[in-house]
């Protein structure tokens, strides 16, 4: 009698011995090349229930604990695990930029990344918890359905990648379940006798050989209309496409992300505030949530993927944008403006009867440099986007009108429309939470600078001292009745935010130094680097003050340039446009 025809669970034991016998080693190591392939979902086609049971079941399964996902949390990174597989926490001490407790308690990644996971960007994935429990109500729904159907499950451990023998928890599991191939591995995960990265190699017990073929099409055809509709982004209403899962456990579009934060920072669902950089192009994707898709219903992914690819090829011409060349204009700050010329009297009507009210902001480049890929333009390369927050036209046609930025650009186009300047510009966004407490912690973390190594102390400055000694020297201004923190100013600028990614921008619209000096802080994408910016800035102020020289390799050659005293006037960015 064969192993596969013993139907009894004496038989079903003894299993155990015949499988690691010593000739079986070397036959399934050589299988392990072609079982790696269930590991992914199909490419491309239709899934085959009965063929791919395995990887389906493999989607369901927590990498770390092999059990299907249960309270599934999906980390920065993309992966994701069940919450009480999450490592063990440890206090950053090195970060100082986020004062959350919660973001300070973090964990090293266990998928590989190489990066610490703060806490606080690990909440429960909504839509994955409610997959699983479909799944888990689906099959729990199934299983009685189908008595009498015996299959054999033959777990094979892949031991090319167990390196040390000695490190095998236990002898490979062998069962005998109903339902058919797909009821029966996920039983067999749930039981807790199916490795994550093991195969399974099936035989029907069926006295009649039958596979239970149809079965394993019901069943797939039952998850896939039970876990349809969370399957659909909430935003558009349409199966998602390159799934994108926010810190607070809601997951969208990736496009439609994109979309909320060009708005808002706030979550369109819970609204908490997504700590996610506006330029999501680089957050990974939901890598279980995608692996889904493509696993249970690959053919509608395609679609919905040529569908979005026709749409974004319909709007590419609507992203020509006006540009002001006047100022510098800096996002969440005001932005005065006396419109007097009759090409800018037109653009502000087009951008006021749209309803859009907005518009591109660039200084003028002065001295006439090439500006990356654009060469040498009129303008520089770096701007930022301003929304018309009130208009006053006035009686001869010239407009006085208040603006605020809303984000940078970079210009990657641009030509000649009825006169003014329209383009083609790119968003420029901060990096991410993560990453800045990242930069943080390697600068603090490094070698301490020498006493007369100006930037090396900068450099080995906390992001917290660094705004607080933007905000110290402040104080000091103010007590000593600089002109340019005149209550006339604040009260246009507000007072100096605690917020340490607007700071910068806030000091350097009231702060009387050179426009070329404050134009950095456009196309830097860091707060820290801004900051640090903003303290070189008061290191040369201070020295000119007390008329104290400072060594011209502590600084950079370019910061002997900017140029400031407490008795020059403050310009409030009201400049006509006949300053061009």
């Amino acid at each position: 009698m064969s192993l596969f025809d013993r139907q009894t669970s004496g038989a079903v034991e003894n299993l155990h011995a015949q499988f690691i016998a010593t000739e079986h080693f070397a036959a399934i190591a050589l299988m392990g090349d072609a079982l790696k392939q269930s590991e992914k979902p199909p490419a491309s086609g239709a899934v085959d229930p009965h063929r791919d049971a395995r990887a389906i079941v493999r989607l369901l399964q927590c990498s770390q604990c092999s059990l299907p996902l249960r309270n599934p949390l999906t980390l920065p990174c993309g992966n994701s695990l069940c919450r009480t597989c999450l490592p063990e926490t440890h206090i950053r001490t090195d970060v100082t930029y986020t004062v959350a407790p919660s973001r300070k308690e973090c964990f090293e990644c266990p998928f590989g990344c190489e990066k610490p996971h703060s806490l606080d960007d690990c909440s429960q994935d909504v839509t994955l918890a409610k997959v699983m429990d479909r799944v888990s109500i689906e099959v729990a729904r199934c299983r009685p359905l189908a008595p009498d159907t015996p299959t054999l499950l033959d777990e094979r451990p892949r031991w090319r990648n167990i390196v040390d023998s000695s490190k095998v928890e236990r002898f490979p599991s062998s069962r005998i379940l109903n339902g058919g191939r797909l009821v029966a591995t996920y039983t067999f995960a749930e039981l807790g006798e199916l490795k994550y990265d093991s195969e399974v190699a099936y035989q029907t017990m069926s006295p009649i050989g039958d596979n239970y073929e149809h079965l394993d099409v019901a069943v797939l055809e039952h998850l896939k209309e039970a876990t349809k509709n969370e399957l659909d982004c909430q935003l558009c209403y349409a199966l998602m496409l390159d799934p994108l899962t926010t810190p607070c456990g809601h997951t969208f579009c990736r496009k439609c992300v994109a979309r909320v934060l060009d708005h808002s920072t706030l979550c369109p669902v819970c609204r908490r505030k997504i700590q996610m950089p506006p330029d999501v192009r680089d957050v990974p994707s939901n890598q279980r949530l995608s692996k889904l898709l493509l696993g249970l219903c690959p053919e509608l992914v395609a679609a919905r993927a040529e569908l979005a690819a026709q749409e974004e090829v319909e709007t590419l011409g609507e992203m020509n944008v006006p540009l002001f060349i006047c100022t510098l204009g800096y996002p969440s700050m005001p932005t005065f403006l006396h419109i007097f010329e009759p090409r800018y009297r037109l653009m502000i009507r087009r951008a006021m009867e749209s309803g859009d009210r907005k518009f591109g902001m660039l200084m003028y480049n002065m001295r006439g440099l090439p500006q990356g890929d654009l060469g040498p333009t009129q303008f520089m390369l770096y701007g930022t986007l301003l929304h018309i927050d009130d208009m006053r036209l006035l009686p001869d046609g010239r407009s006085l009108i208040e603006t605020r930025g809303v984000s940078r650009f970079r210009v990657k186009d641009s030509r000649l429309l009825d006169g003014y300047i329209v383009g083609n510009v790119e968003r420029v966004d901060d990096i991410s939470i993560a990453e800045e407490e990242q930069i943080e912690a390697n600068e603090m973390n490094g070698p301490p600078a020498a006493s007369n190594d100006i930037l090396g102390q900068i450099n080995h400055t906390s992001t917290l001292d660094l705004l607080k000694t933007c905000h110290d020297f402040i104080e000091r201004m103010q007590a000593a009745s600089a002109p340019w923190l005149h209550q006339t100013y604040l009260r246009a600028y507000g007072p100096p935010p605690d917020d340490a990614a607007i700071f910068p921008y806030w000091f350097a619209s009231i702060l009387p130094i050179n426009d070329e000096e404050k134009y950095k802080l456009l196309p830097t994408t860091s707060v820290r680097e801004r900051l640090k910016i903003t303290v070189r800035w008061v290191r040369r102020i201070e020295a000119q003050r007390w008329a104290v020289p400072e060594s011209s390799d502590s600084e950079h050659d370019d910061d002997d340039e900017m140029t400031t005293s407490d008795n020059q006037d403050v310009s409030m960015q009201s400049q006509p446009s006949s300053q061009e």
